[in-house]
């Protein structure tokens, strides 16, 4: 074996939505960033394509995210399906966040890959991000209310009008233990189909 395989499943297993609410105040400092951020970039990619883009807020641009995010959610919610809740967590979960990544899909120009394989790509990348996360004890809650799906997104981020914002991820240590979690079993989920 090439690698220790134990070690490689564990490690799947024990990735956690971790939400910034249960972040402690222990930074996650820039190397470490972009070291998780590295291994995204080696997601599978359709036509080497490449189509991630991370677009990441430190310092105060956590909370200048977290403004545009919540006055967003006021703008684009209808009065009755407002919720205050939600909106309080939508203001302060960036600010409780060592860091916050917009993961984001920048489309090939040629459009010779189909817009379904390209999102499929970053979020293959989301998924390295989150394991490599977990390995340094990281926490992260990758979010995505409707609203990042919008012009008005597009326009914040500066990303093109056939780009697409997949959502906010958020980064922390986590306060506590490690949460612990369970699966259906495979057989639950899976058919074998022989003939």
């Amino acid at each position: 074996m090439r690698y220790n395989l134990s070690e490689i499943s564990e490690l799947i297993k024990d990735r956690r939505t971790i939400v910034p609410e249960n972040y402690s105040s222990r930074e996650v400092h820039d190397e470490i960033i972009k070291s998780i951020l590295n291994s995204g970039i080696w997601a599978p990619t359709h036509g080497m394509t490449q189509p991630w883009f991370f677009k990441v807020f430190r310092k105060d641009a956590r909370n200048r995210l977290g403004t545009f995010i919540a006055s967003l959610y006021k703008e684009l919610t209808p009065a009755d399906k407002f919720e205050d809740g939600k909106f309080a967590k939508m203001s302060t979960r960036a600010g409780m966040s060592s860091a916050v990544i917009a993961i984001c899909m920048k489309r090939d120009p040629r459009g010779a890959i189909a817009e379904i394989e390209e999102v499929e790509a970053v979020a293959c990348a989301t998924q390295n991000i989150m394991l490599h996360a977990t390995a340094y004890g990281i926490g992260t809650f990758w979010s995505s209310p409707k609203l990042c799906y919008t012009p008005q997104m597009n326009a914040f981020l500066g990303l093109g009008e056939d780009d697409k914002c997949l959502g906010i991820m958020y980064l922390g240590y986590p306060e506590g233990e490690w949460p612990k979690s369970h699966r259906k079993p495979l057989e639950y989920m899976s058919e074998w189909i022989e003939e």
